[in-house]
């Protein structure tokens, strides 16, 4: 690892850090820590249950991703080159703001409008989906199924269509936040969420399955 190449994200990872450590005298000792649909406070706990926040969301995607590289047997994350170092950026700032977010809203009491988170995962599902193509078969990034690690051309193809359809179920995400209420728009966030990481699944198999039968 050079240390000089990953200082910048090295800050990214640490602004939520610093971010709770600045307002933490102007948090009382019980605050907020979940938030129903309408963003309202559901929940309030001790203060310093915050600070496992900025730990297991940017911290821990950065950790992992510095990993990573190291414990891949096939080596096939190291030919990704700099898209896997763009794609770590990418996570990790989504989740370093995704923090800062977190603990504005709990420092104010309220979350203000839910639908913004999902319209940012909606930007995140889009933003992956045109990585999906440049992902090499591997043990941890990308669709792992039985079929797809067991076939280089199911593994392309499954994220050839994967990533279409996560760019559109994106783009339908961040539309649909923009109309629909809080409470609906959670239902509609999470069938889109759930067809777009089944589609590609299910089109592996279909994939083994003609393969299976031309040989």
């Amino acid at each position: 690892m050079k240390l000089k190449k990953e200082l910048p994200l090295i800050g990214i990872v640490l602004l939520p850090f610093l971010y709770l450590a600045y307002v933490w005298d102007q948090l009382p000792e019980q605050v907020p820590l979940h938030y129903n649909l309408k963003g309202e406070v559901d929940r309030y706990g001790d203060k310093s249950e915050l600070i496992m926040i900025p730990i297991l969301l940017p911290l821990l995607i950065y950790v992992i991703f510095l990993a990573v590289p190291y414990i891949d047997p096939k080596k096939q994350i190291q030919k990704m080159g700099s898209k896997y170092d763009n794609l770590k950026l990418i996570l990790t700032a989504f989740m370093s703001g995704l923090a800062l977010f977190i603990i504005y809203s709990t420092k104010n009491g309220s979350m203000g409008n839910p639908n913004i988170i999902f319209m940012i995962c909606g930007v995140l599902f889009v933003v992956l989906g045109n990585y999906f193509k440049t992902i090499k078969a591997n043990y941890f990034i990308g669709i792992r199924t039985p079929w797809t690690l067991e076939n280089e051309s199911i593994w392309k193809e499954t994220h050839k269509l994967g990533g279409k359809v996560w760019f559109v179920g994106g783009l339908l995400i961040i539309i649909c936040s923009l109309v629909l209420a809080n409470d609906v728009n959670f239902k509609v966030f999470m069938g889109i969420t759930i067809i777009i990481a089944l589609i590609p699944v299910v089109y592996s198999y279909l994939l083994y399955r003609k393969e299976q039968k031309a040989a």
